[in-house]
């Protein structure tokens, strides 16, 4: 047991008791975050807003370049999801949950395109491109950017995103030492999935009564 226990968390050994909590709050800010978007409740920014504030301090603070920007732009996204999401369209109802227009999804690719280019600059510009991580973290950046941006604007395609960028991120996290972190994302995927099946269901019953 100790021996699964050391592979597990021996790498929180060398970390301090500050961090260390940190980090676990910044998970259960996250995982509350998630909750409240498969709800569609408009608390997903607030506690998202926590985590991200969290893991931008730490992630910077270990050298996770990639990580650190995932973050910050989440951070970002949450204040202007958090408008998104309480803009009124009319005199009762707030910003619904729907699907991308074709504009938007030509947004989508230009957002994707240009996050793989900004990140490999940085990469490189700060020399952290010796690693395999490093194509890895591009990638999923780049998935996540466009998840969170189809996210402030309620689009269900987000989840779909999320999905894919969770279940890499899983090994990813794990392979880097954090463990708690690599089962935040274990757990995100399981209710994305969830997520878009509640947001699928609203969908499909604003057609029924429409």
């Amino acid at each position: 047991m100790n021996h699964i226990f050391d592979y597990l968390f021996g790498q929180y050994a060398e970390y301090s008791t500050i961090d260390i909590s940190l980090e676990i709050t910044a998970v259960i800010f996250g995982i509350a975050s998630v909750l409240f978007a498969w709800f569609n409740k408009i608390w997903v920014y607030p506690t998202g807003i926590v985590s991200t504030a969290i893991f931008v301090y730490l992630l910077l603070k270990w050298s996770l370049l990639g990580d650190m920007m995932i973050n910050a732009y989440y951070f970002i996204m949450s204040i202007y999801g958090w408008y998104v999401w309480t803009r009124k369209i009319d005199d009762t109802h707030v910003t619904p949950i729907s699907r991308t227009t074709s504009m938007e999804k030509i947004v989508e690719v230009l957002i994707f395109v240009a996050t793989l280019i900004f990140v490999y600059v940085v990469y490189i510009t700060f020399d952290k491109w010796n690693d395999w991580t490093a194509y890895v973290d591009t990638l999923t950046t780049a998935i996540f950017f466009v998840g969170m941006w189809l996210m402030a604007r309620r689009k269900i395609e987000n989840w779909i995103f999320w999905i894919v960028g969770d279940i890499i991120s899983v090994p990813l996290y794990f392979y880097k030492g954090f463990t708690f972190s690599s089962l935040q994302y274990v757990i995100f995927t399981v209710m994305a999935i969830f997520g878009y099946l509640a947001w699928k269901k609203n969908l499909d019953n604003k057609l029924v009564t429409a």
